[in-house]
């Protein structure tokens, strides 16, 4: 049985006039978020403002960089080369940092966002690109990656503390990967089946952290079953 595991989840994915996901009600229930940092999504106010929610709630705060593709929402493959994809990711947890800096808010770790990060879990030579940035921004932080994935190993190649992850909302492909978020069922958004999987992975002994995505329609109900059913089962929340 686990000692312990994080529970996170994506925000900050709002913009201007645009809402996205309950930050207010999704924050208090995990223990770190990944904040949206201006590539698929966020700006300066809703990164101040989801930050002053995670230090509220004494969650860890962390960096959510994506490929630069706000009207895709960051999920659409652009295919960039590792060079502008290293480019993005500095710029993106550079600009995250001094907000956070400005409130007071330590970052602990950076997780890639959508199609980025599932192409950094198969690709190499993007997950290095990745770690590298990273550690350029600071060496301190932690670089989240899908569990048994590229960026896994990138990381512990960059002298990165790397931060295995598994995701309660979405299903995987025999592969190991997951599966696209194009073909039918490839997320799970009945609260009974993510806290069957939640527990699942928490127990694998291959899994640091799980996520919820902040912006589907059932993640506070989710985030309360996976609570409830870790709870259950004796395996207690923490922050990385």
């Amino acid at each position: 049985m686990t000692a312990g595991i994080d529970l996170n989840a994506d925000v900050g994915e709002s913009a201007g006039a645009v809402t996205v996901g309950d930050d207010a009600a999704v924050v208090p229930l995990v223990t770190s978020v990944n904040v949206a940092c201006g590539g698929h999504a966020g700006d300066d106010a809703v990164m101040r403002r989801t930050l002053r929610l995670a230090r509220t709630h004494g969650v860890a705060a962390g960096a959510h960089p994506a490929y630069p593709d706000r009207e895709g929402f960051g999920r659409r493959e652009l295919g960039l080369p590792p060079a502008a994809i290293h480019d993005a990711v500095v710029a993106q947890v550079t600009r995250l940092a001094r907000v956070a800096a400005a409130e007071g808010v330590p970052l602990r770790h950076v997780k890639p966002h959508g199609a980025l990060y599932n192409r950094a879990a198969r690709e190499p030579a993007v997950a290095d690109a990745i770690a590298r940035a990273v550690a350029a921004v600071d060496p301190a932080l932690r670089l989240v990656g899908l569990a048994g994935s590229a960026l896994v190993e990138a990381a512990r190649a960059h002298g990165l503390a790397p931060l295995r992850e598994g995701f309660c909302d979405r299903r995987y492909g025999a592969d190991g990967l997951l599966v696209p978020r194009s073909e039918p069922g490839a997320c799970l958004d009945d609260p009974a089946a993510a806290a069957d999987q939640a527990l699942a992975l928490a127990t694998r002994g291959d899994v640091d952290t799980l996520c919820v995505h902040g912006d589907g329609p059932s993640a506070v109900p989710i985030l309360r079953a996976v609570r409830t059913r870790l709870a259950t089962a004796g395996i207690p929340l923490r922050a990385p």
